[in-house]
C-alpha cells in the first residue's frame, strides 16, 4: 500500500483537512470488488449476516458519502453518521487533534453533518448491498431530543441494515444524560415504536465513562427492550497519561489510550448481560491481536476508526486476515466459537 509513503505528507496537514481529503480520495479511487471473505469469519449478530466481523465505526463517514468504497477496502460493515434531523456546523474549529506520540485522537466535532435530507438523497441512490449501519443523533439546539431520535428512526430505517442510537458523544451538552435509566427507557420505547415491527435492529452506543450501576441498568433495559446490540464504547472524557502536545484539548479521546478502558467496559457489559445481548467492541483496536482480544472478551463484532489514521486504509483487510489465522491456530471453525471464549 502507498499509505506508509504518503503518511508524512498526510500528517503534515490539519487533521480535519486530511480527513476531508481522504473522503474525496475514496470517492475517486477505482477499487475492485473484493473476493469472497473466509467463511470462518462470517458472523451473525441481531439476525444480520456480516461477511466478517470488522467494521468502520461511526464518525469517519458522517454524511454517508463513501460507505460502499469502505466496504471494498475489506470491511464487513460500515456505520455512517452521526446524522441529525437538521444540518449543523458542529463546534468551532480547531476541533480535531492528532496525538501522534500516543497513537490517539481527540475530537470535539459536535455532530457536524449535512442533515437528514442530504443523507437520504445519497442513500436513495446507493448501489451497494453491503451491511450499512446508520448512526442517528439529536441536534444540539433541539427542544425535544427524543423527538429528534424518533424522526431519524423513521427517516433512516428504510436505508439501514441496522440503526444506532448515539447517546454517548461527549461533545453535545447533556446528551449523555439520556443514558440515565428513566431517560433511556423512554427513549428506547419511542425509538422502537417509530421503527415498527418490520424495521431494522436498533443498536445503542454507550460511553466508557460509566459507573457499575449504570452498566447494570443499561444492560437490563437493553435486554428488556429487545436491542439488537450494544456498541461498547464511544470516546472517553477521562485522560490517562498522554505525551502529545495537544493532550490537554477538550473533547473525546480515542485510539490506543482508550484500549484498556474500552476492553474493561466490554467485559463489564458481557458480565452484566450474561451473553444475552450482542456486543460490538470499539476503542483502541489497531491490530488482529486487539480485535481477537475483544472478540474473546465477548464482542460479536468490532469497529475501528482512529487506528486508520496511523495504519491506513488497509487496516480492515489486515485485521480480517489476522483473525482467520487466529481461528486456525486455536482450532476453531467459526468466529462465533471465539466470542466470549475467555470466560469459558
Amino acid at each position: 500500500m502507498l499509505f506508509p509513503l504518503l503518511k508524512p505528507a498526510i500528517h503534515a496537514l490539519d487533521p480535519e483537512r486530511a480527513h476531508r481529503i481522504s473522503i474525496e480520495a475514496l470517492k475517486l479511487a477505482p477499487l475492485p470488488s473484493l473476493a469472497a471473505t473466509d467463511k470462518a469469519l462470517v458472523s451473525e449478530v441481531a439476525g444480520i449476516r456480516f461477511p466478517n466481523p470488522v467494521g468502520v465505526a461511526a464518525g469517519y463517514d458522517k454524511d454517508a458519502e463513501v460507505p460502499d468504497k469502505l466496504l471494498k477496502l475489506g470491511f464487513g460493515f460500515v456505520e455512517v453518521g452521526s446524522i441529525t434531523p437538521k444540518p449543523q456546523q458542529g463546534n468551532p474549529k480547531p476541533r480535531l487533534f492528532r496525538l501522534s506520540e500516543d497513537k490517539a485522537v481527540i475530537n470535539r466535532m459536535g455532530f457536524n453533518n449535512a442533515g437528514a435530507a442530504a443523507a437520504e438523497e445519497r442513500l436513495a441512490h446507493r448501489r451497494g448491498r453491503g451491511v450499512l449501519g446508520i448512526n442517528i443523533g439529536a441536534n444540539k439546539d433541539s427542544a425535544d431530543r427524543v423527538a429528534d431520535y424518533v424522526e431519524m428512526t423513521r427517516r433512516m430505517a428504510p436505508y439501514a441494515t441496522y440503526l444506532t442510537a448515539n447517546i454517548s458523544s461527549p461533545n453535545t451538552p447533556g446528551l449523555r444524560a439520556l443514558q440515565d435509566e428513566d431517560a433511556l427507557t423512554a427513549l428506547l420505547d419511542a425509538i422502537m415504536e417509530a421503527r415498527g415491527a418490520d424495521g431494522p435492529p436498533v443498536f445503542l452506543k454507550v460511553a466508557p465513562d460509566l459507573e457499575p450501576a449504570d452498566i447494570d441498568a443499561i444492560a437490563r433495559i437493553g435486554i428488556d427492550k429487545g436491542l439488537g446490540a450494544l456498541i461498547v464504547s464511544n470516546t472517553t472524557i477521562s485522560r490517562p497519561f498522554l505525551k502529545s502536545r495537544d493532550a490537554g484539548e477538550a473533547g473525546g479521546l480515542s485510539g490506543a489510550p482508550l484500549k484498556s478502558l474500552a476492553l474493561q467496559r466490554l467485559r463489564d457489559f458481557r458480565s452484566a448481560t450474561g451473553g444475552a445481548l450482542p456486543l460490538v467492541g470499539v476503542g483502541g483496536i489497531a491490530s488482529a491481536d486487539d480485535a481477537w482480544e475483544r472478540i474473546c472478551a465477548g464482542a460479536g463484532l468490532v469497529q475501528v476508526y482512529s487506528a486508520m489514521v496511523y495504519r491506513g486504509p488497509s487496516l480492515g483487510r489486515a485485521i480480517t486476515k489476522g483473525l482467520a489465522r487466529k481461528l486456525r491456530a486455536h482450532g476453531m471453525a467459526s468466529i462465533a466459537e471465539a466470542v466470549g471464549s475467555e470466560s469459558v
